[in-house]
């Protein structure tokens, strides 16, 4: 039997109040500045970003800070870190930055690389990072902490970017320093997220326009399967390599240009395997934007409906998904409209992470206690699950004193 408890966020102010506390005990003093960034659910749209297509993301209600000041004497640029979450310090010169090196700090050094190509040096600082985003969940704790690092550098040297050129400048650290090809979703979720708003982003022409998400009654359900994903191993990168032969094999810029009708007709062009990749990709697209439309007018079966087809085809066409999401996916199905699941599907790169469902907030303790009960009889697992709303993009704290709007919250997880 899983034991209730609540699925609210708590406040940012504790959040806040935490990273203080551990810049203070870190480094003697307190932070000149705090930044937020938020982590992202992707509704639908998976693997279309990078084929040139549509996604529709929301920034959700947790956060990564990053807390920052000037050293008390500095001799040369150079960045101290630490983690809150991973227990752990790093540091690195702006003279050495080493794109090879790979480890958690890379994403920082990353930004950092990028303001100083931009003619923008942060200079010598002290950081201490905390997220409410889990790392390797499919919630993009890596944009989170590139765009909180990258509004931190932003106050630290004077130079505010406009948000899609942040961005650009986390997404190419996240390519050059974290060996991670991924595509612009991430990124400008953290940056352009907005309360009551999703993102219906044009990832080829890197344009993005609000869908709104406002109605109380409605909420995502996040289901964490707590099965860790590492996209910068191999299998996210073949995929991405499936698709640019596939694309290349019908004549095609990007895979998004064609419909899945033209995929569908071209079997004996692609074989098997490309032929299902190509076939997500496309559909993925169709549904997207299909999913968009539905949203502006409230269709609430049938957003639940393309998430439904999206989870089918991410599992047996585009082969990321695992057994334990499909396990959560199942008993979404089973619990339905009639108990208040619309349609729920994987989110996220795949290979593990997260299961995101579209329900009836009113009924959203009852169907996150079902769902966690029966993961545990069907994998021996624990998840973990949290409700959130839309919420804001990355942004300047205040960095003393109390904060009035938590916009931008973390989540408390709800634990089987």
């Amino acid at each position: 039997m899983v034991p209730a408890c609540p699925l609210d966020a708590p406040s940012l102010e504790a959040q806040i109040a935490r990273v203080r506390s551990a810049f203070a005990a870190r480094f003697g003093r307190l932070p000149s500045w705090i930044a937020a960034a938020p982590g992202r659910v992707n509704l639908i749209g998976e693997h279309t970003d990078y084929n040139g297509g549509f996604v529709l993301p929301l920034a959700i209600e947790r956060c990564t800070l990053a807390a920052g000041g000037r050293p008390v004497a500095a001799a040369d640029a150079r960045v101290r870190l630490r983690s809150t979450a991973l227990d752990a310090d790093g540091e690195f010169l702006a003279a050495d930055l080493q794109p090879e090196r790979r480890d958690w700090t890379s994403y920082v050094r990353g930004v950092y690389a990028g303001f100083l190509q931009r003619d923008a040096s942060p200079g010598a600082l002290d950081l201490v990072i905390d997220s409410e985003v889990p790392v390797g969940s499919g919630l993009s704790s890596s944009a989170a902490l590139e765009m909180a690092a990258a509004t931190l550098f932003e106050a630290a040297s004077g130079v505010t970017l406009p948000p899609v050129e942040k961005a650009r400048l986390c997404q190419q650290a996240e390519h050059q320093f974290a060996g991670m090809p991924c595509g612009i979703m991430d990124q400008f979720s953290s940056a352009l997220g907005a309360p009551g708003r999703l993102l219906l982003i044009d990832c080829r022409r890197e344009t993005a326009e609000p869908v709104p998400l406002d109605d109380p009654a409605i909420a995502l359900l996040v289901v964490d399967s707590r099965v860790k994903h590492e996209l910068s191993g191999g299998a996210y990168a073949a995929r991405r390599r499936e698709c640019e032969e596939a694309a290349g094999r019908l004549g095609a810029a990007r895979l998004c240009d064609l419909s899945s009708a033209v995929v569908g007709a071209a079997a004996d062009q692609l074989g098997p395997v490309l032929l299902r990749r190509a076939l997500h990709v496309a559909a993925e697209n169709e549904r997207t934007l299909a999913a968009a439309a539905a949203l502006r007018r409230r269709a609430w079966k049938e957003v639940g409906g393309l998430m439904d087809a999206s989870h089918r085809s991410l599992r047996d066409g585009f082969e990321v998904s695992c057994p334990e999401l499909d396990a959560l996916a199942d008993l979404a199905a089973e619990i339905g409209p009639a108990g208040g699941v619309y349609g729920a599907r994987m989110t996220g790169g795949g290979f593990g992470g997260c299961l995101v469902a579209l329900i009836d907030a009113p009924r959203r303790q009852a169907i996150a206690e079902r769902l966690l009960a029966g993961y545990r009889r069907l994998t021996g697992r624990a998840a973990t699950a949290f409700v959130t709303q839309p919420a804001a993009g990355a942004r300047l704290l205040p960095a003393d004193g109390p904060l009035a709007a938590a916009a931008c919250r973390g989540a408390t997880q709800h634990g089987a």
